[in-house]
């Protein structure tokens, strides 16, 4: 990384935006003036088309990115990744969410093989009937206890897969430490029939804890015995001790690396849930999905790299346009719960105001994700897409061919709003500036088409969208694989919660007002609470 040519190339870059601005350009005049343009902002990867075409971009500005993307050691960063090195320097560890799908080289590493082995076995036991709950009653649901990286994941891709699940086992999903959430999720189960899966990397996450003692008090008080606890829990994590002394047996206790972190790990053995929900051999071709996109991260150049180029559109909006936020809006339901698990993915590794050499951050870093499915969103937010007064980027998602059983007619309509959308915002209504209808247009987004929406696609989905991530902490010289803000509100919420029980007449003084408001009220209420019962 040299940073004198760095500063270099972003003064260059600053001066091409104002060049941008002073000129009102307009980004359908980029297609009037470079007939080649579509051919040249446009990738195609297996399964997987990518335009970028109506992106606030020009030639002079493209270029210079990438030469910032030389400048700070883009493609150095990636082979650091890919080998093995501590790129994750504040905990002085890889990052190696790659080597999880990289199953027939020679660098395949034998404990990931071994515990894809264990979730093989361990599915055919379930689904054969051969590992049980109570009384050898046969598993008809899953429960995932986990939060963050051990539930968004997960959640998002046994949801989209939706068409590909097995038949007789249903899977469904706990994280919130609201007991509601889990009290919602058993309504009408059987316990006999239920497994839990407890998936934490310490074994020691609040909310999750929580949550699986309140599963384990719910199967005794259901009738089973105390005996047969361990028939219906399974735990992913890297202390198998705690498990086992929570209960779980041994054989059911699967092991995640300190090298995998929380929101990359689906693809490890956190993808359990995934596996019972959509078949062994379906959860190997998410990860052949992954891997897909990985080799066409670490191959290809930087001027035709999908990631690379995702990355470089979002640092040239957040630094030159200020854009605070993005929208990520899939036109397909079952990528509904896509734009949650982007907001970790994203604002989780690059919320960072700190570099990699521990001096502050000069400018801006990780910006906002949200968004939902289309066409929900056009009747909601839409209107502030196309005539508010904030710059706002969209990167649309959709999905070519429907799944088997729906009606092409309609995904066809889906289609034309999506494709019709981006052209609209690109486009604007010009004929009145004066009149309530006038839409400037101007409004930039890319599109990712998927041929259809199977494992393999969204594997390679999936791994674009991390890799876009690692690519912009190394733009912004930060470390995307920490998260020390998260474990800073765990530590206070548990001085909270220690502050809560000392009951009205002992409270202690060491927070601001406001805060020692809210104490007093949530006790005099809780209190009220408690005389009226």
């Amino acid at each position: 990384m040299d940073s004198k040519e760095i500063d270099k190339v972003r003064k260059s870059l600053l001066e091409a935006h104002q060049k941008l601005l002073a000129s009102n350009l307009n980004i359908e005049e980029l297609f009037a003036t470079d007939p080649e343009r579509v051919a040249n902002h446009t990738i195609d990867i297996p399964q997987v088309h990518f335009d970028f075409s109506k992106a606030q971009l020009n030639a002079e500005s493209r270029d210079l990115l990438f030469e910032l993307c030389k400048a700070c050691g883009v493609e150095e960063a990636i082979k650091s990744m890919f080998s093995g090195e501590e790129i994750n320097t504040t905990e002085n560890r890889p990052a190696l969410h790659t080597a999880l799908r990289d199953l027939d080289s020679q660098e395949s590493r034998p404990e990931v093989i071994e515990t894809l082995n264990r979730i093989e076995n361990f599915v055919r036991s379930i689904r054969e009937g051969r590992r049980t709950g109570s009384d050898n009653t046969k598993i008809k649901t899953v429960i995932n206890i986990g939060i963050g990286g051990s539930d968004l994941g997960p959640a998002l891709v046994v949801d989209a897969l939706n068409h590909f699940h097995e038949k007789d086992i249903e899977v469904r999903f706990v994280s919130n430490l609201d007991p509601n959430h889990l009290k919602r999720t058993l309504k009408s189960l059987d316990p006999k029939t239920t497994l839990f899966i407890i998936a934490s990397k310490s074994f020691k996450t609040l909310e999750t804890l929580t949550n699986a003692s309140a599963a384990k008090t719910w199967l005794l008080e259901e009738g089973i015995k105390n005996a047969s606890i361990g028939k219906h829990f399974a735990a992913i994590t890297s202390n198998p001790t705690l498990a086992s002394d929570f209960g779980v047996e041994i054989d059911c206790v699967f092991p995640i690396w300190d090298w995998v972190g929380g929101r990359f790990s689906l693809w490890s053995a956190i993808g359990l849930p995934i596996a019972i929900a959509i078949g062994f051999k379906n959860f190997q071709e998410l990860l052949a999905g992954a891997r897909s996109a990985d080799m066409h991260f670490y191959d290809a150049p930087i001027n035709k790299n999908i990631p690379v180029i995702m990355a470089i559109l979002t640092y040239w909006y957040r630094e030159y346009f200020q854009a605070g936020s993005t929208a990520v809006i899939p036109y397909s339901h079952d990528l509904a719960l896509f734009p949650s698990y982007l907001q970790q993915l994203h604002m989780e590794s690059l919320g960072k105001s700190v570099t990699r050499n521990g001096e502050e951050v000069k400018g801006k870093t990780g910006d906002v994700i949200w968004g939902s499915s289309g066409t929900n969103g056009q009747h909601s937010y839409f209107q502030l897409l196309h005539q508010g007064t904030e710059f706002i980027p969209i990167e649309f998602i959709a999905v070519v061919n429907p799944s088997s059983g729906i009606d092409t007619d309609q995904h066809t309509k889906l289609l034309s709003n999506c494709i019709g959308q981006s052209f609209a915002l690109m486009r604007g209504n010009k004929q009145n500036k004066k009149n309530a209808t006038y839409t400037s247009g101007n409004r930039p987004s890319n599109t990712l088409l998927l041929t259809r929406l199977d494992p393999f696609s969204l594997g390679n989905l999936l791994a674009l969208y991390e890799h876009k991530t690692f690519t912009l902490s190394v733009l912004w010289d930060i470390n995307a694989f920490d998260q020390w803000g998260v474990e800073l509100g765990k530590e206070t919420a548990k001085d909270i919660y220690t502050e809560l029980g000392k009951g009205s007449r002992n409270q202690t003084e060491r927070y601001d007002q406001s805060t020692q408001g809210l104490l007093k009220i949530i006790k005099k209420w809780s209190l009220a609470s408690k005389k009226e019962i």
